[in-house]
């Protein structure tokens, strides 16, 4: 039986590998285009955006990290928890920022079909990766695990935001849209990142 049980926890650490490297390989092309898309573009839904990617492959890699060179250790798991937990409170800041320069009037976006291709496929792609990583954080108890998938699932979230934004802004030129829905979401982020710092790693997200 302890066979069978070691078999399987190796699966499971395995497949956590697995939509971490997927993970890592999406969030470099997502980050890398979306930030170059709103530099073009001077969209600030894109840039907030581009840095909730560049924040989750950062956060991709710590888990990665922690399932692959300390998988049966209790310290890393929370020193990866409280990475994540961090990780997130700097993207609701970054949100929160990237809204206000956009409400006070700094930019003007311009519509930019790159950035749009870009957010229609991460609102395809990050919903099922965050699925994933929840079933895992579920089946090992990883508070880290946990904050990733949340940070997966604020991905899919800000991309249909911001792919209303630049859509309401392309069409009636309603330039406040995104920055208000994004604002709205910056809740949730603070939630996930307190529920990350104390080690929590329920399914809730």
């Amino acid at each position: 039986m302890s066979s069978v049980s070691q078999i399987s926890k190796q699966d499971t650490f395995r497949r956590i590998r697995q939509i971490q490297t997927i993970t890592i390989c999406w969030m470099t092309v997502e980050a890398a285009v979306s930030l170059a898309a709103a530099w073009a573009a001077r969209s600030p839904a894109l840039l907030a955006f581009g840095g909730d990617s560049a924040i989750e492959l950062l956060s991709a890699i710590v888990v990665l990290w922690r399932f692959r060179a300390h998988a049966g250790q209790e310290q890393p798991e929370k020193h990866a928890a409280r990475i994540a937990a961090v990780l997130l409170f700097i993207l609701a800041a970054y949100v929160v920022v990237a809204s206000v320069m956009t409400l006070l009037g700094h930019n003007q976006p311009k519509t930019t079909y790159l950035g749009i291709t870009i957010l229609i496929a991460a609102a395809a792609i990050m919903p099922w990766l965050a699925k994933e990583k929840r079933r895992l954080s579920a089946i090992t108890g990883s508070a880290a695990l946990r904050a990733d998938a949340a940070e997966s699932a604020l991905c899919a979230y800000l991309a249909l935001v911001a792919l209303v934004g630049l859509g309401i802004n392309a069409i009636w030129n309603v330039t406040w849209a995104d920055p208000v829905a994004a604002l709205v979401i910056v809740p949730l982020i603070l939630r996930e990142g307190r529920e990350a710092m104390r080690g929590k790693a329920c399914g809730c997200c």
